[in-house]
């Protein structure tokens, strides 16, 4: 399945005879909760899911957002109605990046058949697309979650990348540099990595095309074979950089980019863990 799916599509497949499982996972970081938006209006058919307590484990010694235990977040899933080899839709407000986090856990879990909506909710109101508060009750589902399907890399790992391939730092450019950091306990990035925002992905809240992105990804000396990885605050909008790496068709080795799930928030609350500042590496 493709990664990325339009707004065209997702309202045929609503329309046909199997229709996808929809998730809604909007989010803001500092609140307020997603869930209000979601009853505000969604998507019809669609189920919420909450990045804090239901794509991520507790906050603690792996960062602010680690991965959810397999039978926690098995039943998270199960509870939307997400089926063993039946294709699920996720959205957030606009532009992918929070999506890109239930995308790729669903990917993790060995459930291949997952996109993120282009646009996200945003681009399905803006076209006039039907919106509900109606809460649904999906039939449950039986999927069964295998961790590892995506790589992921420890903090050791990580500096491994930034010395010897390319480790891409999805965070604002503010951040990366240590200007200002909101969240975690120490400003800058990690040594040798490379500023890729995320807000670099998308153009108008539309993800750019294969091309677009091959040549982003080019210009930061990433191309085809190039070892990379990725990471950002807590590891959830990384996870959009491994989503562009693959709609660019930009792997090594034909295998997907290495996630850093404890990313900066696990790195800085490591004294001995060095921190680099400015634009350059």
């Amino acid at each position: 399945m493709h990664p990325l799916i339009s707004t065209e599509d997702l309202a045929s497949a609503l329309d046909s005879a199997h229709p996808p499982v929809v998730l809604d996972v909007r989010w803001r970081l500092g609140g307020p909760p997603g869930r209000q938006d979601y009853e505000v209006g969604h998507v019809p058919g669609a189920v919420h899911l909450d990045l804090d307590s239901e794509l991520a484990a507790p906050p603690g010694a792996g960062g602010r957002h680690p991965l959810p235990e397999p039978a926690a977040l098995q039943a998270a899933l199960r509870s939307a109605g997400v089926r063993e080899g039946h294709p699920v839709v996720v959205y957030d407000a606009a532009d992918g990046s929070v999506a890109a986090r239930a995308w790729w856990l669903l990917r993790w879990s060995d459930h291949p058949e997952v996109a993120v909506l282009d646009g996200g909710f945003a681009a399905w109101t803006a076209e006039g697309r039907p919106v509900t508060a109606d809460t649904p009750s999906p039939e449950p589902g039986d999927i069964t979650v295998r961790p590892g399907a995506m790589p992921t890399l420890t903090a050791d790992e990580a500096a491994g990348f930034a010395r010897s391939g390319a480790l891409l730092d999805a965070r604002a450019p503010e951040r990366y540099r240590g200007e200002v950091e909101p969240v975690d306990p120490r400003a800058g990035h990690i040594p040798g990595a490379l500023n890729a925002p995320t807000s670099g992905h998308t153009s108008g809240g539309r993800w750019l095309g294969a091309d677009a992105l091959a040549e982003r990804f080019a210009g930061l000396g990433v191309a085809g074979g190039t070892p990379v990885a990725a990471y950002c605050g807590s590891g959830v909008t990384a996870s959009s950089v491994v989503l562009a790496l693959e709609v660019a068709g930009v792997t090594a080795a034909d295998a997907p980019a290495p996630l850093y799930p404890g990313s900066w928030s696990e790195w800085s609350n490591d004294p001995t863990r060095p921190a680099a500042t400015g634009d350059t590496p």
